[in-house]
C-alpha cells in the first residue's frame, strides 16, 4: 500500500472467525486509491485490503451490513481456494440474495408478492429535473439492491439498467452527500456518451477518468456538470 494511501479505517465492526470486519472511508477510497471500489471488498478482489480484512464503505442510508457480510464469507472463503472472481460472485450473490428475501425486503416492493416490482417504489426524492427533460432520483439502494439488481451500486441510468424507467438517472442514497456530486458527473457523462453511440465499456472507462479527476481537483466539479447538462 503506498504511503500515500493512509488506513481508511473507521471503527471495527465485528470479527467473524480469523477475519476482522471495518467500516471504512469509502469517498477516501475512491478518491486516493481506487474509484472502482463498491460498497464493500476483501482481499482477492482488491489485493490493498489485508487478507484477514473485509472492509464495508460507511452507509449514508439503510443497513446492508449483515448482507454485505454474509457475501464476503462465501466470496473470500472460495477465492482462497483458487476459484475465479467470476464463479465465486455467483455463489456469494445466491446467498446474499436469500438472506434479503429473508428480511423482507421482496416483499415491501412487491405489496407481499402480490405485484411485479415498481421501480418507482425505489423513489426517495427527486434531485432534480434538467431542461432535457432528464430526472435524477436519489433512490433507495438497499431496495434496488434487494429487488432489482444485487450488484447495482453509487449510481445508474437507463442506458444500462432495463429496471430504470426511460428518462430517469438514480443515485444510490447510501451515497454520502459530499460524495454524491462525483457519481452524478459519473452517470450523466456516461448516459450522454452513450446516448450518442459510445458503448458501455468504453463510456464507463471515459467516465471513471473524470470522476477520478474531479475527486482529485473538486473545483473543476461544477464546470463538469455544467457541461452534461446539469444546470
Amino acid at each position: 500500500m503506498p504511503d500515500s494511501f493512509k488506513p481508511p479505517y473507521l471503527r471495527k465492526d465485528e470479527t467473524r472467525g480469523d477475519i476482522q470486519v471495518w467500516i471504512v472511508d469509502g469517498p477516501y477510497i475512491r478518491g486516493h486509491k481506487d474509484e472502482e471500489f463498491t460498497n464493500f471488498g476483501q482481499h482477492y478482489r482488491y489485493p490493498y485490503i489485508p487478507e484477514k480484512e473485509f472492509w464495508i464503505d460507511e452507509e449514508a442510508e439503510h443497513d446492508e451490513r449483515v448482507f454485505f457480510i454474509d457475501h464476503l464469507l462465501v466470496e473470500h472463503q472460495l477465492m482462497a481456494k483458487g476459484v475465479p472472481y467470476g464463479k465465486a460472485i455467483v455463489e456469494a450473490d445466491r446467498v446474499e440474495r436469500r438472506e434479503r428475501r429473508r428480511a423482507g425486503d421482496v416483499r415491501k416492493a412487491t405489496h407481499g408478492g402480490r405485484q411485479l416490482p415498481d421501480p418507482k417504489a425505489v423513489h426517495e426524492q427527486l434531485w432534480k429535473k434538467l431542461e432535457s427533460g432528464l430526472e435524477v432520483w436519489i433512490v433507495n439502494g438497499r431496495l434496488v439492491r434487494s429487488v432489482f439488481d444485487i450488484d447495482f451500486t453509487a449510481g445508474g441510468h437507463d442506458h444500462v439498467y432495463e429496471f430504470v424507467p426511460q428518462g430517469e438517472v438514480w443515485i444510490d442514497d447510501a451515497i454520502e452527500e459530499k460524495e454524491r456530486g462525483f457519481v452524478l458527473l459519473h452517470e450523466l457523462h456516461e448516459r450522454n456518451r452513450m446516448a450518442e453511440g459510445l458503448p458501455y465499456s468504453k463510456a464507463h472507462n471515459e467516465s471513471s477518468r473524470m470522476e477520478f479527476r474531479c475527486r482529485h481537483h473538486p473545483d473543476e466539479l461544477h464546470d463538469a456538470l455544467a457541461t452534461e447538462g446539469w444546470a
